[in-house]
């Protein structure tokens, strides 16, 4: 059996459920900061092998040290291969560049920093190309994401791996106590950071559109980031927007999309979306700019609809087909659960993560 690491620093809703599949098929051993492992050692299956070191904040120069603990835990180890989650953490890079690894696959969840995204590390947009380059395998959630680094990085086709984004929404039920709720029949949500990349203005040009033939229409916006006052400069309807500007406690998020009717996300950029893998794990359709990752993974007119980035007429349009179309809803409701047992299904993942395991240890 193939003895793994498995490294991230962030992105642990997709490293919980990863770990959880590959389990079954590797000895598998989870290392990550001692905050991250607060997170995530409630949704973690008990046979996984656990390691944490401390991680101070980026600008600390305690990192070195904590990069030595990191590095003497993978040494102990000895693992045949070293899986690390895409990093954002210009240490990390360093150390990479400095340090003999174990044959590495690094799972890449964006190329390129989005648009008027100011959460990304100083500078890491450039360290973590290192990894494009040390690692023997590299994963990637969409084609265009793999077209990205071979085009604009010269990386070998043969050594990136489209994987999708797995369904979140089994872990979010986990997480909370709540019984199934209600579906809400003209409920619309939109999930996550609020950036300019998001496209949020446009749902919002919709909303009177939509309106106008669907009174009964509510918009929900859960999620934080820039100041979201900008998108109401003489305030809104209550009773249409539902506004929860702040941090959306992890027990409450199922309960957002269980009583929605389908998820938006009108992006102007996108390269994958954990918000649509939620979605669907949630079985709700989602209606999608038909831009960048998200033109592959909603299904047009099949579990979702697509439309042009921007096009304030083509999403009310989409919107309402949806929602004035209840037999539309079910049908796309059950494609939705469909994916989930299909491409989105973490068992599959995992075999195809293991797949590029024995890829990597053979170059």
């Amino acid at each position: 059996m193939l003895k793994i690491a498995l490294l991230h620093f962030c992105f642990e809703d997709y490293t919980i459920e990863l770990a959880n599949s590959l389990v079954k098929y590797v000895d598998l051993t989870l290392i990550h900061p001692e905050k991250v492992s607060a997170v995530c050692k409630d949704n973690l299956d008990p046979s996984i092998r656990t390691v944490s070191f401390p991680k101070p904040r980026i600008r600390d120069p305690r990192n070195l040290a904590s990069m030595m603990a990191m590095m003497r835990i993978i040494k102990e180890v000895q693992p045949d291969v070293l899986h690390v989650q895409e990093t954002n953490d210009p240490w990390y890079d360093l150390t990479l560049l400095l340090n003999q690894m174990p044959p590495l696959v690094t799972t890449i969840h964006d190329v390129f920093r989005h648009p008027g995204d100011r959460e990304s590390v100083l500078a890491s947009e450039y360290t973590k190309r290192l990894a494009f380059y040390r690692s023997q395998q590299l994963i990637v959630h969409t084609q265009s994401l793999k077209n990205a680094l071979t085009k604009n990085f010269h990386v070998p086709q043969q050594r990136v791996n489209v994987i999708p984004h797995g369904e979140l929404g089994s872990l979010y039920k986990r997480r909370t106590s709540e019984t199934s709720l209600q579906r809400e029949p003209y409920t619309l949500l939109f999930f996550g950071r609020i950036w300019p990349y998001k496209g949020l203005k446009y749902l919002l040009e919709a909303m009177p559109i939509v309106a106008a033939k669907i009174p009964e229409v509510k918009l929900i916006i859960a999620g934080r980031g820039e100041n979201i006052e900008q998108y109401f400069p003489t305030g809104y309807d209550s009773n249409r927007i539902h506004l929860l500007n702040d941090f959306i406690p992890l027990a409450q998020v199922a309960d957002l999309f269980q009583s929605s009717t389908v998820s938006v996300l009108p992006y102007i950029e996108a390269s994958q979306s954990g918000v649509a893998a939620l979605s669907y794990g949630m079985g709700i359709p989602v209606i999608a700019s038909d831009i960048g990752g998200l033109s592959e993974i909603v299904r047009h007119q099949k579990d979702g609809f697509l439309v042009p980035p921007g096009d304030v007429p083509a999403l009310a349009d989409a919107i309402f087909t949806l929602l004035s179309d209840r037999n539309l809803q079910y049908q796309m409701q059950a494609a939705a659960r469909e994916r989930c047992q299909q491409d989105l299904n973490w068992s599959n993942i995992a075999e195809k993560t293991v797949e590029t395991y024995h890829r990597a240890i053979k170059m």
